[in-house]
């Protein structure tokens, strides 16, 4: 077995050699912790492009966003800005109405995977109809989040897209 040196063992009382051993711990690339990296990685926030026709709904949703794990980089209001916008920012997961002005929200997420294919789509929609849904994870996105349940949805699809995993609402699918 492969033992970092130096690892202090615990005993009652805490010395300078404790800290000294730490500090040398930690310094050896052999002794890189994945949990640590991980967490540190959790920590970051996630870069996010938020795209809705509807003023009032992107406001609360900046809004909502900001006191969690995201950071909202930019917010448009047509499918056409949002795939601008998406090229320059270069977030790491959009949040996407479905019924937006200029570009729909599906024809957005095909453009934008095609320029790049890391981009995670989040779609958040009042649209309940399962082909919706199924045509919009057929086009590339990773969430399906319905509006009246952005409370308890969004931030987990925003965080699980970001893993490259998926999240759908219940009654979706």
């Amino acid at each position: 077995m492969n033992e970092c040196p130096g690892r202090p063992r615990w005993g009652r009382g805490v010395s300078p050699a404790y800290f000294s051993a730490i500090s040398e711990t930690l310094s050896k690339p052999e002794c890189y912790n994945p949990v640590d990296q991980a967490r540190g990685e959790h920590l970051s926030k996630i870069r996010v492009l938020l795209a809705d026709d509807n003023a009032q709904v992107l406001e609360y949703v900046r809004t909502f966003l900001s006191t969690d794990s995201c950071e909202v980089v930019g917010a448009v209001t047509d499918g056409q800005a949002a795939l601008d916008a998406a090229t320059q920012l270069q977030p790491e997961v959009v949040v996407l109405d479905l019924s937006m002005p200029v570009l729909n929200g599906i024809e957005a997420a095909r453009r934008m995977l095609e320029v790049r294919p890391s981009t995670r789509i989040v779609f958040l929609t009042v649209e309940k109809d399962p082909d919706a849904c199924r045509a919009a994870l057929e086009a590339g996105a990773c969430g399906y989040v319905l509006k009246p349940r952005l409370a308890t949805d969004l931030i987990p699809a925003i965080e699980l897209a970001g893993e490259g995993r998926r999240f759908v609402s219940p009654g979706c699918e």
